[in-house]
């Protein structure tokens, strides 16, 4: 029971954090300090990952309309496919490339080299300083894409390169990076937001599967449990978040973010480095 507890709280970390531009791993190896699975370091790397289907089962969920392309015609009774969803689609895989090709080059080495509290620290300040700063330099400017449907292929692919970013670095944010990217081009908050969610669905139903076939599907009863409950309490804590962040937006900038990723990073920093020396 203890160990389903501690999966739940995960679940809501993770629910939480993949979907603010805070970054998920850097909270997520914080409380890994305090709070530990008696898992084995294989499953852990695996859980860590898994966990997000849940997230993006809500976002599948709330954007259903958005992401399927097939539509029911009113007049007709006929099913057609959408223009614009499939259009959306092929710029999402447009900015999922960068990020794929790495990440199945190099994977492995990069949890050896930069999985560490330092690469995460280094980056949540440095990504928190750089929210200030874009939103501090836009401010007052009007976005030049406040339409999803608008958004181009260029644009795409450079918020793909930001996102790559993310795949390299820890604790950078893959929505941090990617929304980052977004405003820093031109689009609007609301739909680099949007963007980054839909563009999270392929990228992280990538990673599971290459941490599946990774591991296996040998469960233990005890680990099949871990999983379930870390992704359903992950589906229904996204699902408030997501609809927080989009509200939140529409009236607020992002340099609370910025200020809190600054004040984890030092906190990180103060953690590693004296407390726990």
């Amino acid at each position: 029971m203890i160990e389903l507890l501690k999966a739940a709280l995960f679940g809501l970390v993770e629910g939480v954090t993949e979907w603010l531009p805070v970054s998920s791993t850097g909270h997520m190896i914080l409380l890994n300090e305090f709070v530990t699975l008696r898992v084995s370091a294989i499953f852990w790397q695996m859980f860590l990952v898994i966990i997000q289907l849940g997230a993006i089962l809500a976002v599948v969920v709330l954007y259903w309309n958005t992401i399927w392309p097939f539509k029911k015609d009113r007049e007709t009774g006929k099913i057609r496919v959408n223009r614009e969803t499939i259009s959306l689609w092929g710029k999402t895989i447009v900015a999922c490339l960068p990020a794929a090709v790495v990440g199945v080059l190099a994977d492995d080495w990069l949890e050896v080299h930069f999985y560490n509290w330092f690469v995460v620290s280094v980056m949540l300040i440095a990504v928190g300083i750089a929210f200030i700063v874009v939103e501090n330099r836009n401010y007052g400017k009007k976005p030049v894409t406040r339409r999803l449907r608008d958004l181009t292929y260029r644009e795409a692919l450079i918020i793909g390169l930001f996102q790559l970013i993310a795949a390299i670095f820890p604790g950078t944010s893959r929505s941090g990076a990617t929304i980052l990217g977004g405003i820093m081009i031109g689009v609007s908050r609301t739909v680099a937001a949007r963007f980054t969610f839909i563009l999270a669905i392929p990228v992280m139903f990538g990673a599971s599967l290459l941490k599946i076939v990774k591991y296996g599907l040998a469960f233990s009863g005890m680990e099949m449990a871990i999983l379930a409950v870390g992704m359903i309490v992950a589906f229904v804590v996204s699902i408030l978040v997501i609809r927080f962040l989009m509200d939140y937006i529409r009236s607020h900038d992002f340099k609370v973010f910025g200020w809190y990723r600054i004040i984890l990073g030092l906190v990180v920093i103060i953690y590693f480095t004296i407390i726990r020396r």
